[in-house]
């Protein structure tokens, strides 16, 4: 076969002729091509990675703030869109810690916000002339902004002296496992968060024998006593802050039972003494876990909870703003409720054992203001509840939870 003639009688054949009127319908209209041409048009400077001749002058200052973040002296922020970036800062792009060292050529973006040529320096050693207004896109979409450097705060309510009228809910610990076993002793950062009314060297005598303490010996790391607090509300909320970290490990008993205990987590110790800090505070609610880069992220304020009930009797009520605002401020610390035939099974139940009715023990309330839709509401501590003359007491504790609406 003679494959030149073949492939020269295929491109012979009239078929693939194409007239002058045809080739017409290739055309682009000439409004079309003066937005083509516009678009072509190709900027004057590429922001390139290159290496950073002087790094050594950073170096130190990278490690520094990573071991600040893994310390809880510092946090992540999610940005905002209307957030500007400042030189001088770190900030935290694909996983990546970044130091925008300075802004120069500044001008404005189309959008209206600051904008201009940086330099850039990243922890990897390399260094970038980036526009601001691309960082900041990067940052906004998969990174964050990283918080100025805090001091510590006292740890004074650790194992702290009770005083007259202080009342001791118990402990919560922090135990490191001593087993042998592989699976379990390389692990690093492996800590067990629990709560005992006991003592936890009474609580923990016996950890060999028990699953939940993985069948072998453990190390006592921290124990904070538990004042004037709702212990389980404590317990409850350490647990959801580390949950996306819960180890998952399997146990048998002496008698070749399987267990599969849920306490253990695989977080920093800093970690766990700065959330206990905060929770003690009042001010958990603003921070998540990342288990990424193994630090606290500082939430952006939205106009939904986000506050985790699962596990808690949550009592719903509405308010006055006033009183609502006297809630968060502290100034009204209880609730008063009247018994009508109408609330009786909301506030009360009938034991079917002994056929008297008694008081619903609630963890929480949520108070919202008002009946609108778009309304502040806040999750309240319940710390006791009482009822004389048909009316029904909740003592208020921590506000756990404030959303604002717009």
């Amino acid at each position: 076969m003679d494959i030149d003639k073949e492939l020269n009688d295929f491109f012979s054949d009239p078929l693939l002729d194409v007239s002058d009127k045809e080739l017409t319908l290739f055309n682009l209209p000439a409004d079309m091509k003066r937005v083509m041409e516009g678009r072509r048009i190709q900027p004057d400077h590429y922001a390139q990675r290159k290496q950073c001749e002087d790094f050594l002058l950073y170096k130190p200052l990278f490690e520094q703030v990573q071991r600040e973040l893994k310390e809880g002296k510092r946090t992540l922020i999610r940005t905002s869109k209307s957030a500007n970036l400042e030189a001088g800062q770190y900030y935290v792009v694909d996983g990546m810690l970044v130091y925008l060292h300075s802004v120069f050529d500044r001008r404005r973006a189309r959008n209206g916000m600051a904008d201009g040529r940086t330099r850039c320096i990243y922890e990897n050693g390399t260094e970038s002339d980036i526009l601001l207004e691309t960082l900041r896109r990067n940052v906004l979409q998969n990174g964050y902004g990283v918080a100025e450097l805090q001091e510590n705060i006292d740890n004074a309510f650790v194992n702290q002296t009770l005083n007259e009228g202080d009342r001791s809910a118990g402990y919560v610990y922090i135990l490191k496992s001593l087993s042998s076993d592989p699976e379990i002793a390389s692990v690093q950062d492996l800590y067990k968060i629990g709560f005992t009314t006991d003592s936890v060297e009474e609580r923990t005598k016996n950890a060999v024998k028990e699953p939940t303490y993985l069948m072998a010996p453990v190390q006592i790391v921290e124990t904070f006593e538990i004042v004037n607090m709702n212990s389980h509300i404590f317990e409850t909320i350490l647990h959801q802050v580390f949950s996306a970290v819960q180890f998952q490990v399997k146990v048998y008993d002496d008698e070749g039972n399987l267990h599969v205990p849920s306490e253990w987590y695989v977080v920093p110790l800093e970690i766990i003494n700065l959330v206990v800090q905060k929770i003690v505070e009042g001010s958990i609610t603003q921070y998540t876990y990342n288990p990424a880069l193994q630090c606290l992220e500082k939430r952006i304020a939205r106009n939904n909870t986000v506050f985790n009930t699962e596990g808690l009797k949550v009592l719903t009520l509405n308010i006055k703003e006033g009183f609502f605002n006297e809630i968060m401020s502290g100034e009204k610390t209880s609730e008063f409720r009247e018994l009508k035939q109408t609330t009786l099974n909301k506030y009360t139940y009938l034991d079917p054992v002994d056929g008297k009715r008694y008081l619903r023990p609630y963890d929480v309330i949520r108070f919202y203001v008002g009946y609108h839709k778009n309304r502040d509401s806040a999750l309240v501590e319940v710390k006791g509840v009482s009822c004389v003359g048909g009316v029904v007491e909740y003592q208020l504790g921590r506000v756990l939870e404030h959303v604002k609406q717009d």
